[in-house]
C-alpha cells in the first residue's frame, strides 16, 4: 500500500465516525510520527483462522474497538444466518491485559445490539473455562480477549463455536468473508442491557469439578507433595490452586510476587512459561523449601511450564514435549488398567516430537496428528465421535486431558502433573526418573525450537522469503544423515526424496516444510500464525539402553542439534 492510500485511510478515522478518543489519537500520529502511521494503517489486522492478535491503538492494524466490533458484527450476522430459528447465546471471558475488560464489554454490547443474549463473565478468568462454558452453556460461539504470552502491548481475540473448540473449517472461512464483507459503519454498537448477563460462580464451580473430575487418578501421597506454583500476573490464580486443593494437595506455595494479574508483567520479562526466566521466582523458592514440583502458566492459563528435580537434585524445567510424552504415558497406564477398548486414540501435532508416534505404537493406541495449534484436536473430537480421546498435546506446552475442554487447558494439566509427581514419589521414583524410563524405553528424543522475530512490512516479506528460499533450495543431507523426505504441506505432498515418489498428505494445508533423514532426524520451517515470527523445530533422537547412559547420550544429542543450527544458520 503506498502512502497516498494510508494517508487516505488515516484520515477517515478522524472522521465523525470514530469517536473523538480515536480521532484525536490519529490527529496526533499524522503530525508527529510518519513512521508510526504506516505500521498502523498499512493493512487490517485480519481476523484469521483462530481470531486476531495484535499491539492495542487506534488504526486499521491494532485491536481497538472498531477492528474488534466489526469482527464481532461479522461473527453476529453468521450465528444468525446459520441458526436463523434458534435463541442465539454467546459467552465471553477475558484474561489479565490492559482493556482487556473493556474489549470484553464492548464486544457484548454489539452481540446484545445484534438480538444475541451474551453470558459475560464478570471478572477475568481462563481459557480453558471459556472453552468449558462454551457447551456447559449451551452457546454457538464464545470468546475470549487474550493475547496470551505475547508482550503488554497485544490484546487479542479468540473465538471458539459450538463444540467448545476453536473456530476450524468450514466455518473460519465463512466467518471471515461475513466479517470482511462490512464496513466500520456498518457494526451495531446500540447495545440491549437485557441481553448481558454476568456470570461467574457457577460456572467457576462447575469447571473445577470437571477438571478434578478428569485430572483425579487417585495419586497417594497428595499432603507429601510439595508444589510451588505461579499464575505469572495471569488468570489461572482464579483457577489452579482451586482445583488442586479440591483435588486433596495441600502443600502448595504460591509465589505472591506474581499471583496478582496484572497486564504489565512486571516481574518477567515475558509471561512465557516456555521461557526460563519466567520461572525463575518460583524456581529460586522450590530451592529455598525443597519442594517437588514448580508449574508456572501463562496469562491465560492454557499453556504450563513445568520444572522438577533432576537426577542430581536441581530443579530442571521440562520443555513441552518432554511433559507432553509423560502426561500421555500416565494417561495410558491409566486407561489400560481398566482396559483398552480399541477405539481410543492420543493426539499430537506436525512440529512435536515423534517420540508420542513411538508410544501409539507401544500402546496399540492410534495417533491423530494435526497442524499446529489445538482447534485441529479439538476439530478431531468432532469428527471422529465414535473414537475416544485419551489426551494429547503440542510441543508448544500445551496439553489437553479428555475432551470436556477443547484447547490447551493449564489448570486440567498443572492437576495432571502432580498426579503424576505424587504417584512417583509415592512408589520411591520421581517425575523426572520416570522421564528417563520413557527414554530407555522408546528412544531418547531432543527437540529444539529457533524462532527469529521479524516485525514490520519488511519483516514479513524477509519470513516469506526465507520460506521460498527453504523450499527452493531443499537440504540434501542433515548433519550427514542423507534427506529421506520433504513434507510440503503448502501443497499436501510428501515427497520421498530417494524414490522420486510422491504421496498426498491428508492434512489441511499450511505453510509448513518438514525434512526427515535417514536417522530420523527432523527439521521443520513454519511462520508463525500469531507473531511476527518464522520458527525452526528442530528433532533427534538414538537408543539409549540403560538410565546411567542418559548424561552421555543427552550432551551427543545436544551437540548434534547445535551442529544442525550451524548448518541451518539460523
Amino acid at each position: 500500500m503506498d502512502k497516498k492510500q494510508i494517508n487516505k485511510r488515516a484520515e477517515y478515522w478522524t472522521s465523525s465516525v470514530f469517536d473523538e478518543e480515536t480521532r484525536n489519537e490519529v490527529k496526533n500520529i499524522i503530525e508527529t510520527d510518519p513512521t508510526e502511521l504506516v505500521d498502523r494503517f498499512y493493512k487490517n489486522l485480519e481476523f484469521g483462522t483462530g481470531g486476531m492478535r495484535g499491539i492495542m491503538g487506534a488504526g486499521t492494524n491494532r485491536v481497538n474497538k472498531y477492528t474488534l466490533g466489526k469482527s464481532t458484527q461479522g461473527l453476529s450476522n453468521y450465528i444468525k444466518s446459520t441458526y436463523p430459528d434458534d435463541e442465539w447465546k454467546v459467552v465471553i471471558a477475558y484474561d489479565c491485559r490492559h482493556n482487556s475488560d473493556t474489549l470484553a464489554r464492548t464486544v457484548a454490547e454489539v452481540f446484545s445490539a445484534n438480538g444475541i443474549y451474551v453470558y459475560l463473565f464478570s471478572e477475568l478468568r481462563t481459557t480453558p473455562e471459556l472453552s468449558f462454558a462454551v457447551r456447559h452453556l449451551g452457546c454457538h460461539a464464545g470468546i475470549v480477549l487474550t493475547a496470551s504470552h505475547n508482550p503488554p502491548e497485544y490484546n487479542g481475540y479468540k473465538a471458539y463455536w459450538t463444540d467448545g473448540g476453536q473456530i476450524v473449517p468450514p466455518q473460519d472461512g465463512e466467518i471471515i468473508a461475513s466479517i470482511n464483507s462490512l464496513s466500520i459503519e456498518d457494526i451495531n454498537f446500540n447495545y440491549d442491557e437485557k441481553l448481558i448477563e454476568l456470570i461467574d460462580k457457577e460456572l467457576d464451580d462447575a469447571f473445577i469439578s470437571a477438571s478434578v473430575t478428569n485430572g483425579d487418578f487417585e495419586a497417594k501421597n497428595r499432603d507429601k507433595l510439595k508444589i510451588v506454583f505461579t499464575s505469572l500476573h495471569g488468570t489461572s490464580i482464579t483457577a489452579v490452586p482451586q482445583v488442586l486443593s479440591k483435588a486433596g494437595y495441600t502443600d502448595v506455595t504460591i509465589i505472591a510476587e506474581q499471583a496478582k494479574p496484572d497486564g504489565d508483567f512486571p516481574t518477567v520479562k515475558s509471561p512465557n512459561p516456555e521461557e526460563p526466566e519466567a520461572l525463575k521466582l518460583a524456581i529460586k523458592k522450590a530451592e529455598e523449601i525443597g519442594a517437588d514440583i514448580v508449574i508456572g502458566t501463562d496469562p491465560d492459563s492454557d499453556r504450563l511450564g513445568i520444572a522438577v528435580r533432576n537426577t542430581k537434585g536441581k530443579m530442571q524445567l521440562l520443555n513441552g514435549n518432554q511433559a507432553m510424552v509423560l502426561m500421555t504415558k500416565f494417561l495410558l497406564d491409566n486407561r489400560t488398567k481398566v482396559g483398552l477398548k480399541g477405539n481410543e486414540y492420543i493426539a499430537s501435532t506436525i512440529v512435536s516430537t515423534p517420540m508420542m508416534q513411538r508410544l501409539a505404537e507401544a500402546y496399540k493406541v492410534e495417533i491423530k496428528t494435526s497442524l499446529t495449534g489445538f482447534k485441529w484436536i479439538a476439530k478431531m473430537i468432532k469428527d471422529y465421535p465414535e473414537l475416544d480421546f485419551i489426551g494429547g498435546g503440542e510441543e508448544s506446552f500445551g496439553f489437553m486431558v479428555g475432551d470436556f475442554v477443547r484447547d490447551k487447558d493449564a489448570v486440567t494439566s498443572t492437576l495432571l502433573a502432580c498426579e503424576i509427581a505424587a504417584n512417583a514419589k509415592s512408589s520411591g521414583s520421581s517425575f523426572y526418573q520416570e522421564l528417563l524410563a520413557c527414554y530407555t524405553q522408546y528412544g531418547l528424543y531432543k527437540e529444539r525450537l529457533v524462532s527469529l522475530v521479524k516485525k514490520g512490512a519488511s519483516g514479513a516479506q524477509d519470513i516469506k522469503q526465507m520460506m521460498v528460499d527453504f523450499k527452493e533450495n531443499p537440504l540434501e543431507t542433515i548433519d550427514g544423515s542423507i534427506l529421506v523426505t520433504i513434507d510440503d504441506y503448502n501443497t499436501s505432498t510428501s515427497k520421498n526424496v530417494i524414490t522420486g515418489e510422491i504421496r498426498d498428505i491428508d492434512i489441511p494445508k499450511s505453510n509448513v516444510l518438514i525434512y526427515t533423514t535417514e536417522d530420523g532426524s527432523k527439521v521443520a520451517a513454519r511462520p508463525s500464525g500469531t507473531e511476527p515470527k518464522i520458527k525452526f523445530y528442530i528433532s533427534v533422537n538414538d537408543a539409549l539402553n540403560d538410565v546411567s547412559n542418559f548424561e552421555n547420550k543427552n550432551g551427543e544429542l545436544q551437540n548434534k542439534l547445535d551442529r544442525i543450527v550451524s548448518e541451518l544458520g539460523v
